[in-house]
């Protein structure tokens, strides 16, 4: 997949998905569907345009934590049979008017003879273009376009807002039905104090990515694939209250792991289930003992979560 960061030529006609994409959920995952299909069938270059920035955080000034990180959000377009991404500067085009999007972006740069977008998607100055502008605009043009319908959980349209404020309740099974896909990450292992080491739980940690929503403190049942193989995870987020820490870290310990020393190596951690909150213990002994009565609970969760071909 061709990662483009600049407003050039494609030289190839495309077939486009428009918008910010943040967490690729499933609302996400059908507009770029559309377009890939519709690729597909005529011989197009199925392409997503994106934005470095968020719009809305640019827009009004105020701090939006992510759902996932760009790397991420990347390998997920790829998985979904994208061929090119338009990732772009959000403050060199916000000010442009809906026209000038359509004729000198979407057509002239882009080169698109078909363009998806979301039953929400906005465009052009203060964002004023909508769908409908979209395919009026368009039409001119010789430009198709398909606006896909929202995609509903639980009776409700499916948002990255709705599933940042999940993440932010720790209600990770809600999270992974509206993504999709299951909610983690890929991230460095760095060095820590040893202390699960001592206590003969070892632990693989990690950074929680800057700009991103905080998931909520606790301990999540996970599956962490180490060198392609997948292990069941007991993974804590958070402070470590009993222990303490300087930045909020994931830490998992993989009960089934017998291998050597991981760190510096990309770790891929998915989170299955929710098992319970941060809390500080009285002693190391405590929290040990509710370690490994936590790991019991996490490889139910994964042999179920194995059991049913994730």
């Amino acid at each position: 997949m061709q990662v483009i960061r600049e407003l050039k030529h494609s030289e190839k006609p495309t077939s486009i998905a428009l918008g910010f994409f943040d967490g690729v959920h499933r609302g996400h995952i059908a507009v770029i569907g559309n377009a890939t299909e519709y690729a597909k069938q005529n011989n197009l270059v199925p392409t997503v345009f994106t934005m470095l920035q968020s719009p809305r955080e640019v827009i009004t000034g105020k701090k939006i934590g992510r759902i996932i990180t760009l790397e991420e959000k990347l390998a997920v377009f790829e998985k979904l049979r994208i061929e090119q991404v338009y990732l772009i500067d959000f403050c060199s085009i916000k000010d442009i008017s809906a026209e000038d999007f359509i004729n000198k972006i979407l057509i002239d740069c882009f080169n698109a003879k078909h363009a998806v977008c979301g039953f929400n998607y906005h465009f052009g100055n203060g964002g004023k273009g909508d769908g409908n502008i979209l395919h009026k605009l368009c039409e001119k043009q010789g430009v198709t376009v398909t606006t896909q319908h929202s995609i509903d959980f639980n009776g409700m349209p499916i948002s990255s807002t709705r599933i940042r404020q999940s993440i932010a309740d720790g209600d990770i099974t809600s999270v992974n039905e509206m993504l999709g896909h299951e909610y983690g990450f890929c991230l460095p292992v760095i060095h820590g104090r040893q202390l699960g080491r001592n206590m003969g739980t070892p632990t693989l940690n990690q950074r929680f990515p800057d700009g991103l929503v905080y998931l909520s403190f606790g301990v999540y049942a996970s599956a962490v694939n180490v060198g392609g193989t997948l292990y069941c995870g007991v993974t804590n987020v958070g402070i470590k209250p009993t222990v303490g820490s300087e930045c909020v870290l994931i830490e998992t310990w993989l009960p089934d792991y017998n291998g050597g020393d991981l760190y510096g190596e990309k770790i891929d951690v998915r989170f299955i289930e929710h098992i319970r909150a941060e809390k500080k213990f009285d002693s190391i002994d405590s929290l040990k003992n509710e370690i490994i009565e936590n790991s019991k609970q996490a490889e139910t969760i994964f042999k179920k979560y194995i059991q049913q071909g994730r």
